[in-house]
């Protein structure tokens, strides 16, 4: 007869990733929990992610006006972009770490410290952001596909419909089902996709930088000679900028961090991939543009800063088939990164028992369709980027108040099947599902972030709003919820 103590000990625990009452109001199987058995990311696929944000047309261009604009030497400039890759790195190294222990995405995340419910709302204002980006990236996706198929036909008709003619439409729409095809593929063909195309862009951008410098010669030392002696005025001031610049660049990704994270099957992989994809990688593409930039002074008379003006200086249809390959590639790797994956999990949260993570997908698709196609007919003169960097702006508290309340409040541990719970005496309840002491900090902080893009005295500050708005934020959420803090955390083992 077998030992009741010994049969007993043999038992095994609960998961506490498995949820237990699946509420149809905050849990679906995209929403849930990952457990470690299903999760397939390492450093590569992190490195991978964060490569792919950095290489756009929009990254390259910034990279590259900064050394010829800073009014700083290009030593300061790179090292500014490095240490702004080193701050984004801890920055997004505190939002992953939950994420990678208890394998929940950031709508998820951020019901902890807004509640079950009021978590609905930063997850809403990072999807309107994320969905106008990704309906505006489309379009210059679709531009890369456009070059492609003039080079090759040689035909570009005059016709246009709200501003793109027959071949942008054409093109437009190509790029448009290339990324929605892909997403409904799932999770696994998105990272393959990632996997390649990171690779792959820093190959070619290698070549270019090659070739560049084989037709300049010996003028490319003088031209790099010129970016780094020069422009020695700007003080702190401009190097404070180029780092202000460079975080505002990834503030987008760094708040939703832990929808990738969760893929990752260790807290070390996460932070290695962080380590090599954000200060390493960024500091090696940066190099690149600088070397591109100024062999384009030495060849053309004047620094190129858009990687399409090259192209068309030197007017070579293999390389222009080429280049249009890799812009478009690298466009669709942030479109994927910044724009689609977040808003998919975003409108799952709102509704969960009727979105899933694939239908989210198709409804920020659908939205973003219309919003690139009337890009160049009437958004692009609207002044929409004040309207965007006011989002941005409303988003940095909500960072500040996520991460103090994890690490300061909870002490890193999360009761995870309250996350998923309505019920009046749950940990993220709050009052009727809604943290009044976190919106109280948000909309403090929110006001004096916002400021830095309206109010013209405040406007020198504008390269640091989400800085200074996730600090004030995480201030403000710690002195009004010291009193929770203080109050003992039951968390479940893990």
């Amino acid at each position: 007869m077998s030992n009741p103590a010994t049969s007993a000990a043999v038992v095994p625990a609960p998961d506490p990733l498995l949820i237990a009452d699946k509420n149809p109001a905050l849990y679906n199987d995209d929403l849930a929990p990952l457990p470690h058995a299903k999760r397939r990311w390492g450093t590569f696929e992190i490195f991978n992610v964060w490569s792919n944000d950095i290489q756009s047309l929009f990254g390259y261009t910034l990279a590259a006006t900064l050394f010829i604009t800073s009014g700083l030497n290009g030593w300061w400039v790179m090292a500014g972009i490095v240490l702004a890759g080193f701050i984004v790195m801890v920055l997004v190294n505190l939002t992953g770490k939950p994420s990678v222990k208890y394998g929940i995405p950031y709508p998820v995340m951020a019901r902890a410290s807004m509640g079950v419910h009021g978590a609905q709302f930063p997850a809403l204002v990072r999807g309107i952001v994320a969905i106008f980006w990704y309906g505006v990236q489309t379009y210059f996706a679709s531009t890369a596909v456009a070059l492609l198929i003039t080079a090759v036909s040689g035909y570009n008709g005059t016709a246009s419909f709200l501003g793109m003619s027959p071949v942008g439409w054409l093109s437009y729409v190509i790029v448009a089902v290339f990324q929605v095809a892909l997403f409904l593929k799932g999770i696994d063909w998105i990272t393959r996709y990632l996997n390649w195309a990171a690779p792959a862009v820093y190959i070619v951008m290698v070549a270019l930088m090659i070739a560049i410098w084989v037709q300049a010669g010996s003028g490319l030392l003088g031209g790099l000679g010129d970016i780094f002696a020069g422009g020695e005025g700007g003080g702190i001031s401009a190097f404070s900028a180029v780092v202000g610049t460079m975080v505002a660049y990834f503030a987008a990704v760094i708040i939703n961090y832990g929808d990738f994270s969760r893929f990752v099957k260790t807290e070390r992989g996460m932070k290695l991939g962080n380590l090599l994809g954000l200060p390493v990688s960024l500091a090696f593409f940066s190099f690149i543009a600088l070397v591109i930039t100024a062999g384009t002074g030495v060849l053309y008379g004047e620094a190129l800063t858009n990687p399409a003006d090259i192209v068309e200086r030197v007017d070579n249809v293999g390389l222009t088939i080429v280049a249009a390959l890799t812009f478009f590639a690298a466009t669709v790797g942030i479109n994927l990164v910044a724009n689609f994956i977040p808003p998919a999990y975003d409108l799952a949260n709102m509704i969960p028992s009727r979105i899933s993570f694939k239908i989210g997908g198709i409804i920020t698709a659908s939205i973003a369709f219309f919003i690139g196609a009337l890009w160049v007919a009437l958004i692009s003169d609207m002044g929409v980027a004040r309207f965007v960097d006011t989002l941005g702006a409303v988003l940095a508290p909500l960072y500040g108040i996520m991460v103090v309340d994890y690490y300061l409040i909870r002490k890193q541990k999360l009761r995870v099947q309250h996350l998923y719970s309505t019920a009046v005496d749950g940990s993220y309840y709050f009052t009727r599902g809604w943290n009044l002491k976190a919106l109280a900090a948000f909309g403090v902080a929110g006001v004096f972030s916002v400021s830095t893009v309206w109010v013209p005295a405040l406007e020198e500050l504008t390269g640091f709003a989400w800085l200074i708005g996730a600090a004030i934020g995480a201030a403000l959420h710690y002195i009004l919820m010291r009193a929770v803090s203080a109050a003992p955390v039951h968390a479940e083992s893990h």
